[in-house]
């Protein structure tokens, strides 16, 4: 673990579309760690032992709460993280939906009646405990509910560890739990440094369980640090999306959404569609759909209603997009960003002998995608599946069996069909090869936070 005194005291949170400090969030410390995990048993024991009517009355309250903040968490999210406002009210919204999911599934938590020799035999779902929750920056609020909703509703304590440039939202949730009636001490935020304050929570005894978003190289240090407890694990982590576009496909609906799968969160998402792989036939007239839909998305200030893409989340990240495309490299198709102040990078679509091998193949996380011409059904397959991530994806034809065939070809976990559609809370989400481990959402959900213990009781004399 690297020295907690070279963690800086408080982080800076600055506004991604002005460059001007917004507010200071002091720093948790390890010690700071183990205070709030040894908190969070003691919360969680009496948080297990309430009757699950009483647990889902108050996650409910606690989705009520959100509810009526709508409006203060999407403003947070616009000026943390630079999200577009209509996207951050949508965001803020899906927490409250989560959680009121979430506690849906309190009282349908069940184990099972297994039929055996000499007795009875029943299973118990028992909470692991005290969960981590390491958030990440791009999308704050939702994706930290994706881990807390479930773990509080099968019984468990949390501790969110948000990203360092994007608190604000996280704190206010964890405000509004308390507001709602939470216990004490069941959900708290600590802000930190991933190295220090996300490593404490990972080494920590206390906490049995961690559920990670982020970078796969950042997964994998996660991973091997959890062997050492037998820890378990979910990771959501990085992906190189394609997005299939077949002859037969509706090519005007396809041209038309493809900027919006890949633009979305100025391309800083885990499922962007940031390959696009054409069949031949009619590559050259997508790219002339394409070019006016890329060139029409509306990039500029994220608290303008108007707005469809705003800037990336900081000078860093902007950096590493220019490692991948100078803005002045040749590019198919470029739309419009705003100058001067602000982490701005134009919408870019690159033709694959533009791209060199690292923007053809790695995460860049920015708004630019690479299209790819292939042959035919099978070359489509090879061509989405080389490559080490498998999270998402997009096909488009009007052939149900090419439809049927390529979904079970390509290794994604989660796919859509002449759509763009990733996450849903109702259905399980999370990625093949190096895009994770585990499930998150869906039905089962708050399972992926429980033991199995088995019971046998005899009926013999």
């Amino acid at each position: 673990m690297p020295d907690p005194h070279d963690q800086p005291t408080e982080h800076r949170i600055v506004n991604p579309a002005t460059e001007e400090v917004i507010a200071t969030v002091p720093a948790t410390s390890p010690a700071g760690v183990d205070a709030a995990v040894r908190r969070a048993a003691e919360a969680q024991r009496g948080w297990a032992a309430l009757a699950p009517a009483d647990r889902a009355r108050l996650l409910r309250r606690f989705a009520t709460a959100v509810d009526a903040a709508v409006e203060e968490l999407a403003l947070l999210e616009v000026r943390e993280a630079g999200h577009p406002v209509g996207s951050a009210r949508w965001e803020a919204g899906n927490v409250r939906d989560l959680l009121d999911y979430a506690a849906g599934g309190v009282e349908r938590l069940t184990g099972r009646q297994i039929p055996v020799a000499g007795g009875l035999d029943v299973t118990l779902l028992e909470p692991l405990g005290v969960v981590a929750v390491i958030a990440p920056w791009n999308f704050p609020m939702p994706i930290a509910a994706w881990g807390a909703a479930p773990a509080l509703a099968a019984g468990n304590a949390v501790l969110l560890k948000p990203a360092e440039t994007t608190p604000l939202t996280a704190l206010r949730l964890a405000a509004l739990a308390a507001e709602a009636g939470l216990p004490d001490g069941l959900f708290q935020v600590l802000p930190g440094a991933g190295p220090v304050t996300g490593a404490a929570l990972v080494d920590h005894p206390g906490v049995a369980k961690v559920v990670f978003t982020g970078s796969s190289a950042v997964g994998r240090r996660i991973m091997a640090a959890c062997a050492a407890g037998v820890k378990r694990l979910t990771l959501e982590l990085g992906g190189k999306s394609p997005n299939i576009v077949f002859a037969d496909a509706d090519l005007e609906r396809a041209a038309a959404t493809a900027p919006g799968s890949f633009l979305d969160n100025a391309g800083q998402d885990c499922c962007a569609r940031s390959r696009i792989l054409v069949q031949r036939p009619v590559y050259d007239r997508f790219l002339e759909l394409l070019a006016p839909a890329v060139r029409a998305v509306r990039v500029g200030d994220p608290a303008d209603p108007d707005t469809v893409m705003g800037p990336l989340v900081s000078a860093r990240q902007r950096e590493r997009v220019r490692g991948y495309v100078p803005e002045d490299a040749p590019a198919a198709i470029r739309g419009a960003a705003p100058g001067g102040a602000g982490y701005w990078y134009p919408p870019t679509v690159l033709e694959a002998h533009q791209a060199g091998p690292r923007a053809a193949v790695e995460e860049i996380f920015g708004p630019v995608a690479v299209v790819t011409p292939f042959e035919d059904e099978a070359d489509a397959v090879r061509l989405a599946n080389a490559t080490d991530y498998g999270l998402s994806g997009s096909l488009w034809t009007r052939d149900v069996g090419r439809a049927l065939r390529v979904s079970r070809a390509v290794a994604a976990g989660n796919l859509s069909v002449n759509s763009h559609s990733s996450v849903r809370y109702a259905t399980p989400f999370g990625g093949y090869k190096h895009s994770g481990l585990g499930r998150e959402l869906g039905p089962e959900a708050l399972a992926a936070f429980t033991e199995t213990k088995n019971v046998f009781i005899s009926s013999e004399d």
